[in-house]
């Protein structure tokens, strides 16, 4: 395969309202067969890199929750640093390492907030843990001692016996991709990477070394 060559799957022109075209064919393709469905209820942990105020970097990892042709989609604390900054420096990336070494994709792109409707769908369908969670993850009950941590997280479960309302905190981002690296290992030759860039409003592909 050639370098840069233009990829027809894409749309140069997007949707009509500004946003970026949607992933094109082949990265789809790599995308449904590398990463687990949306219903699965065991969801890949990714890395979230963003940019502080100061122009550094910073690094967390987060639940993928769904993605799509759209984009990738992860949930957090409004007030959390990484929604700040997301909402201050739209450009992340998020890196997936599979088990082994085997399969590494890491994407970039601009992170927008995601509709409530979605927002919501995502609270639900988290765990009663991760609902809970989005309730009590404050920097004051981190501060609490131990023993009053579990005390409190008991109780507040205790309260909420048919489960938790979503909590008014919690949001959502959608990640649109503006590249795509897929690297895979090789037990008998060198690595490779796959990578799918969007450039000029046109997605491009290429092979590069490992």
């Amino acid at each position: 395969m050639s370098a840069d060559l233009p990829q027809t799957g894409g749309t140069p022109s997007g949707d009509g309202a500004g946003r970026l075209p949607q992933v094109p064919d082949d990265a789809w393709a790599l995308l449904t067969a590398w990463l687990p469905c949306n219903e699965d209820p065991d969801r890949p942990r990714i890395t979230l890199s963003t940019v502080d105020e100061h122009g550094d970097p910073d690094s967390r990892t987060v639940l993928l929750t769904e993605f799509s042709r759209e984009g990738f989609s992860f949930h957090t604390d409004t007030c959390s640093r990484k929604a700040g900054q997301v909402r201050a420096h739209a450009a992340v990336a998020l890196t997936l390492l599979w088990p082994g070494f085997t399969r590494q994709l890491v994407i970039r792109g601009s992170a927008e907030e995601a509709p409530a409707e979605r927002v919501a769908d995502a609270y639900v369908r988290r765990s009663p843990y991760l609902q809970q969670l989005a309730w009590q993850n404050t920097d004051a009950f981190a501060a609490l001692p131990d023993d009053e941590r579990v005390r409190r997280w008991a109780a507040f479960a205790a309260q909420h016996p048919a489960g938790f309302p979503q909590a008014p905190s919690w949001t959502g981002f959608l990640v649109r991709p503006t590249r795509l690296t897929f690297w895979r290992s090789a037990p008998d030759t060198a690595s490779q990477r796959q990578e799918f860039a969007l450039t000029g409003g046109v997605w491009t592909e290429r092979v590069l070394a490992g």
